[in-house]
């Protein structure tokens, strides 16, 4: 969110939106637009279809909950009738003794208390069931959408941004929960208890009934229309509060670049900026639901100053008592609280659609290749790995890597080397099977590897990158990461191989210390090895070694490389390096230039050819020979 734009211009906007009715139609594309495109109608329904097939593991929950609310409702609805006969029937019934009204006042009493007491309790009791099957759904929802971002594209990660996965993950998944009472308990009680309140009403006094009831229909389809337009608000603010946590992540995910370039006002500002924003809606839709709330309000008052009114006339020509007037009085309360129930749900419903439909795009999405019908397990042993005639776009007509045809024996080391953008990581990320080809075919002991179960293919895959990515918990939970039930012999028999094991010893707490997030508490060096022993342990058929040694020493890159001679034997490796010394034992070496081949063989075979690898290694050992070391860019 650029920080360019202010906020009350970008309010301004949203608010012109929203009077032309143009809020549902604006693209999501624009990242500092007011709200994300509308689902369609069909789609929208397809999500609801979604969520109710959520609930049905939970319908004898719902079911039980559905039938407390309906003891409690008919319980607060005799309640009135107490009221009543106790005016009538007691307190001015002169044709009783004193002794018998006050027994009849006291054993009326105690019923009447009995069924206060047993309604509040049930209330409770039906709110606590309620809770936990929420909570139940909200687990499951969460759950699942966990696992399906896991398995999305990357692009489509990419493009949702770390901030996008989190507020779906907490906000919206939450918010989408409450649309179980929302949707389905709160408006299913209220039409029962208002079909019985009108039915009380008309029974006691169609007349008192009639006028009392008059307004309530129009105001509550008012209500509603009037509710239906807040709901692109909500869908808009959650799109900000998305784009600025976004953005928060990376600012302290980057906070080392943030405060080297002097960012820290210019990244407040920018957090202000996008949270004034969010504000401004919040008190965009607060004024209009308030607007609602004050119209219920006087609502209320003015119908009770009409029950007193025209009951006080009826009570006077003799066709109401005084009982009925303060049963109409409690009815009325009881009456309009289920319409303000029904009107307030949908009008918090909005909030919960606009989170669900969210929830539910990602969840309708298809997984990140999904197995093909019939695909097969991975083999066990890797004899060849064969590109044949291999292109692959990122965009239409831009291929990235282009004609790319290798043969690779199984336990052969293959070394990537060229200029930057060349296509090297791409290649080792079509062999990892991050992307698929657009053209032509991978194949992996002669059968296409889309036509292999996809995790099966990458237990054969261990892949240690430049930049290191370590979790927030132990060097040993970070080593067994990919085998948890490694042992520690076995863990430490890695970190040894990797040359990782004197360093973590001298640790604190050895290899229970705790490392922070991302390893921050250690040396780029010490990360780049715990990578490296991590990959080891995982004793992969296939390995990639993308610029693996680049944060180590001299020193330290020699006793990995010594120490990884054995790793690598019987072993398929794909390394892109720029150290002559990581390079020059591989078995292949291939040249790339925009995507393509332009060299391949041995070392010396291409130092013998004297093309262009021979004078990149020219320029770079005459460069570098007065420092000691040898690197190839």
């Amino acid at each position: 969110m650029s920080p360019a734009r202010s906020s009350r211009k970008r309010y301004q906007e949203f608010v012109e939106d929203y009077k032309h009715r143009r809020l549902d139609q604006v693209s999501d594309a624009e990242e500092a637009g007011p709200a994300p495109a509308s689902p369609r109608p069909g789609a929208r329904r397809a999500y609801l279809r979604g969520y109710l097939r959520w609930l049905r593991p939970h319908r004898y929950a719902l079911g039980g909950v559905f039938v407390l609310a309906l003891v409690v409702a008919g319980m607060q609805m005799i309640e009135p009738l107490f009221i009543r006969f106790i005016v009538d029937h007691v307190i001015l019934n002169k044709s009783l003794d004193n002794a018998a009204r006050l027994s009849r006042l006291n054993l009326t009493g105690f019923l009447f208390l009995l069924v206060v007491i047993l309604s509040h309790i049930g209330g409770g009791f039906k709110d606590y069931r309620q809770r936990i099957l929420n909570v139940r759904v909200m687990l499951s929802l969460r759950r699942s959408l966990y696992e399906r971002l896991l398995h999305l594209p990357l692009a489509r990660l990419w493009e949702m941004k770390t901030g996008g996965i989190l507020s779906r993950l907490t906000g919206d998944v939450e918010t989408t929960t409450g649309l179980l009472q929302m949707a389905i308990v709160s408006p299913a009680i209220s039409v029962i208890r208002l079909i019985i309140a009108i039915g009380i009403l008309i029974a006691l006094n169609w007349q008192l009934a009639l006028t009392a009831m008059a307004i309530i229909p129009g105001v509550m389809v008012l209500s509603l229309i009037f509710a239906r337009r807040i709901r692109p608000i909500y869908r808009s603010v959650r799109k900000d509060v998305e784009i600025v946590d976004g953005r928060v992540g990376e600012t302290f995910s980057g906070i080392r670049v943030v405060r080297a370039f002097r960012q820290e006002i210019q990244e407040l500002i920018s957090f202000m900026l996008g949270r004034h924003t969010v504000l401004r809606k919040e008190l965009f839709a607060h004024r209009r639901e308030l607007l609602l709330w004050t119209s219920w309000g006087l609502l209320e008052a003015g119908i009770s100053v009409v029950i007193v009114w025209f009951g006080g006339y009826l009570n006077i020509v003799g066709r109401a008592t005084v009982g009925d007037i303060m049963a109409f009085q409690w009815y009325m309360f009881l009456l309009l609280n289920p319409v303000w129930n029904i009107v307030n749900s949908f009008s918090e419903m909005q909030r919960s659609l606009a989170a669900m439909e969210r929830v539910f795009e990602v969840l309708a999405e298809e997984n990140d290749k999904p197995d093909r019908p019939g695909a097969g397990d991975a083999p066990a042993l890797v004899r060849e790995l064969r590109f044949e005639n291999v292109t692959f776009e990122y965009r239409d007509g831009q291929p990235v890597v282009r004609d790319f045809h290798v043969a690779v024996p199984g336990g052969s080391v293959v070394a990537l080397v060229g200029r930057s953008g060349a296509g090297k990581t791409t290649v080792t990320d079509l062999v990892a099977r991050f992307h698929d080809p657009t053209r032509g075919q991978l194949l992996l002991n002669g059968t296409d590897i889309r036509d292999l179960k996809l995790r099966s293919y990458r237990d054969l895959l261990a892949i240690v990158q430049q930049e290191v990515f370590l979790f927030d918990g132990s060097v040993r939970d970070n080593i067994a990461y990919g085998r948890h039930d490694a042992t520690d012999a076995e863990i430490q028999d890695a970190a040894r191989r990797a040359n990782a094991h004197e360093f973590i010893v001298r640790l604190r707490q050895g290899y229970e210390t705790w490392i922070g997030e991302r390893g921050v508490k250690l040396s780029g060096g010490q990360q780049q090895r715990l990578a490296i022993a991590r990959a080891i342990l995982a004793s992969p058929q296939i390995l990639i070694l993308d610029e693996a040694t680049s944060n180590l020493d001299t020193e330290s890159e020699q006793l990995i490389q010594a120490s990884m001679a054995d790793l690598l034997a019987d072993r398929t490796t794909f390394v892109i390096a720029h150290r002559l010394s990581t390079i020059r034992r591989a078995d292949l070496i291939l040249l790339m230039e925009n995507g393509a081949v332009i060299e391949r063989g041995t070392h010396e075979d291409l130092m013998r050819a004297r093309g262009v690898y021979y004078e990149m290694v020219k320029r770079q050992m005459e460069s570098h020979a007065r420092d000691g070391d040898e690197i190839l860019r």
